[in-house]
């Protein structure tokens, strides 16, 4: 288990390594591109293997990218849902370029499609992502948090249905601890945090589970309100996060912070403590 934090790529990728050993991580996430929209940058030899010398030297354990925060795979638009297809199978190519242990996106809102509508567009444009992809980065799926009931992917029945449509591709999970939280998803204690895996290993598999973003949250349980906290000062505490990181299921996941960055260094330092204890 490797712990550490999103970091910026102001200036080039190549700068994504050492940004994250001066916060301490042992490993990162980043974007390949403006998360706001717009061309992606080009990745060319020279970039590509200034990032990876960077990353050797910062002592990186692992990567992993994120997409957009535009993509929507359930919209009945066709120029947001097959843009939103372009630019993930575009991130998972770049990504794999790079070296990123995997990427994770959200897939978006099913506001003006009906919830099973939206569910099927989901699965047909996870279909066309990975068709013919024969990259080293693995494709998960995030979890959300379901603002505003129209939200894919905060149910973990939904994701398991999800990911069982395509067995023959290799697609993982990414679970946002805050996402869960107020999806209903009780991470509180030690046996509130039993109970969440143990569903998640019913409706899913905790074998899919790849990765977690370890974020706190302002918001209550089973609220649906997105709205990260720094590690300790949120509704789900300390016990929840200590109990998260000795899960025997989770000694080998890597943990990445999306809390706020002016308290990074801390949460960092918080996390390994708790992970010592």
């Amino acid at each position: 288990m490797y712990i550490g934090a999103h970091v910026s790529i102001a200036g080039g990728v190549f700068n994504a390594p050492e940004n994250a050993h001066k916060i301490g991580c042992e490993c990162f996430q980043m974007f390949t591109r403006s998360p706001q929209g717009g061309p992606s940058p080009v990745l060319d030899k020279k970039i590509v293997s200034s990032f990876k010398a960077g990353f050797k030297k910062n002592k990186q354990k692992a990567f992993y990218v994120h997409t957009p925060y535009y993509i929507n795979l359930a919209s009945s638009k066709n120029r947001i849902r097959y843009g939103s297809i372009k630019v993930i199978r575009d991130d998972l190519e770049r990504a794999s370029l790079l070296g990123a242990k995997a990427l994770m996106t959200h897939l978006g809102s099913s506001k003006d499609l009906g919830s099973q509508e939206a569910l099927k567009q989901v699965i047909k444009g996870i279909g066309k992502i990975l068709e013919g992809y024969k990259g080293e980065t693995q494709f998960l799926i995030e979890n959300s948090a379901g603002a505003g009931g129209t939200i894919i992917g905060d149910d973990f029945k939904e994701i398991g249905q999800i990911i069982k449509a395509y067995p023959q591709h290799n697609i993982g999970v990414c679970l946002d601890t805050c996402h869960a939280f107020v999806s209903g998803y009780n991470l509180r204690s030690k046996q509130a945090v039993q109970e969440t895996l143990k569903q998640f290993d019913k409706e899913i598999g905790l074998d899919k589970l790849k990765m977690v973003h370890v974020n706190d949250t302002k918001s209550e349980l089973g609220s649906h309100k997105d709205r990260h906290e720094h590690i300790g000062y949120g509704k789900i505490g300390k016990d929840g996060f200590h109990s998260l990181l000795h899960h025997p299921r989770l000694k080998n996941i890597d943990f990445i912070l999306e809390t706020p960055p002016d308290k990074n260094i801390s949460d960092i330092k918080l996390l390994k403590n708790l992970r010592k204890k």
